[in-house]
């Protein structure tokens, strides 16, 4: 049934949808398991690139969403509001850092709350530049296309304003080898961009994931955060995170940044905000979304079902306790991953915080040459092997495994177990990298 679905999902789904990296085609989903048309169980470890957070069908979500349909299916908040939209973003301003007037916004998907960031803040500041970095990923729409630095959107030329400089990648070092990356990207940042092509008072904000994730699941060191911080405020720069992806409880916390001491003046949040349903906000300073009237709307922002079903997704992240668990399990994850990295010399790096961590494979460590046929071949294997996982990364090399938050012990020693049989076939040349060729993946 699947191929003959596909087939004809191929005939009417335009190529520009499709990120595809094996034959799958699904039926139905339940927490942590998928099940495809022929009714074959996976494992999930991407819930759905970060969204099903809590896990999929979550029936607390299932019967609050019924209840809002059925009292109030829709209203644009644009014009005539409704109490649980107000709701949500009290929550929102509630878990998030920062004593001074905050307030809201809502739009769809990380894209068009990245478009807003693009826009609002250059506006509110009255300078024109914005910095970005290089691998970072904050959208499709050309606003967030903009401020992205993936090479999937390299094809694009996006606004002129955007100066991106190089992320603190500490296993592949941007300017070479170091004891001080922080030093030498801070050093960068100020004694060149800004004396350059960049003035700081013609700059309005930094925009920076604090995880980067589509660029690789790459953490950068401990102490570079905060000085980024401190450099925005001393030339009066807004800090934005992008929180699309590692947000919502990912990492242990409610956002990555709560690893550091880190105010920002804007935080941009998507993906599992919604519990499947597709929500985005931004929570930033009064006068950034405050900063004109009606300059950025969308007419389902903040719809009454999919504010319902963010709001009981943050009560739930809350009472089942998920960052807990997400810190509790991706430890015990990258423990097992380090065991098997041991094994397998194509394994360079293990990197990540909580439930959001990335497997780079490189042909040899000594070069660290990226394998992406390697990486694809192994994705390939876990999905014919009943685990579902996508590669991200600016090389295509990065095995992202980002679960729902619900995953448990049992769960995690299946992923390994069947990662390492992946690896073993690998070795042993028993994949057919004729099927694997089939997927572009990235």
């Amino acid at each position: 049934m699947s191929k003959s679905f596909l087939d004809k999902e191929n005939s009417v789904i335009a190529n520009s949808l499709k990120i595809r990296f094996y034959p799958i085609a699904l039926k139905s989903a339940q927490n942590t398991r998928i099940t495809d048309q022929n009714d074959k169980e996976y494992l999930d470890l991407t819930a759905g690139w970060a969204v099903a957070g809590i896990g999929y069908g979550h029936p607390r979500i299932s019967k609050k969403i019924k209840e809002q349909y059925e009292t109030l299916s829709f209203t644009s908040q644009l014009s005539a509001p409704e109490p649980v939209m107000v709701s949500l973003a009290e929550k929102l301003l509630q878990i998030t850092p920062g004593n001074f007037a905050k307030k809201v916004w809502f739009g769809h998907s990380g894209s068009d709350a990245n478009d807003c960031i693009a826009k609002l803040v250059p506006l509110a500041k009255k300078r024109s530049r914005m910095i970005s970095f290089m691998g970072s990923y904050h959208g499709q729409t050309m606003g967030s296309l903009s401020l992205s630095g993936h090479p999937a959107q390299s094809s694009f030329i996006g606004s002129g304003n955007v100066v991106k400089i190089p992320y603190p990648n500490p296993y592949r070092p941007p300017f070479g080898e170091t004891d001080n990356l922080t030093g030498q990207i801070i050093q960068f940042l100020e004694q060149e961009v800004f004396s350059t092509i960049c003035p700081p008072e013609h700059t309005a904000g930094i925009i920076i994931e604090g995880i980067q994730s589509d660029g690789g699941l790459v953490v950068p060191p401990s102490n570079f955060l905060q000085q980024l911080q401190d450099i925005c405020k001393r030339y009066e720069i807004a800090l934005i995170f992008d929180e699309v992806k590692v947000g919502m409880g990912r990492t242990g916390k409610w956002f990555s940044f709560d690893h550091e001491n880190i105010v920002p003046d804007a935080i941009v949040m998507g993906k599992s905000l919604g519990a499947g349903l597709p929500i985005s906000a931004v929570v930033g300073r009064k006068e950034i979304l405050d900063s004109g009237t009606g300059i950025h709307m969308f007419t389902a922002s903040g719809n009454p079902v999919c504010s319902t079903a963010a709001l009981e997704n943050l009560h739930i992240i809350e009472e089942e306790r998920l960052m807990e668990n997400a810190t509790e399990m991706g430890n015990y994850f990258m423990n097992l991953l380090r065991k098997l990295q041991k094994k397998y010399e194509w394994i360079g790096d293990i990197r990540g915080k909580g439930l959001a961590i990335g497997v780079e494979l490189v042909e040899d460590r000594v070069t660290k040459k990226p394998a992406p046929e390697k990486t694809a071949a192994i994705c390939y294997r876990c999905y014919e092997l009943g685990l579902i996982v996508f590669y991200v990364g600016i090389h295509s090399n990065v095995i992202e495994i980002t679960p729902p938050l619900t995953i448990n012990k049992k769960d995690v020693d299946l992923a390994v177990a069947i990662l390492d049989q992946a690896f073993s076939d690998l070795q042993e040349q028993k994949i057919n990298l004729d099927l694997v060729n089939q997927f572009t993946g990235w």
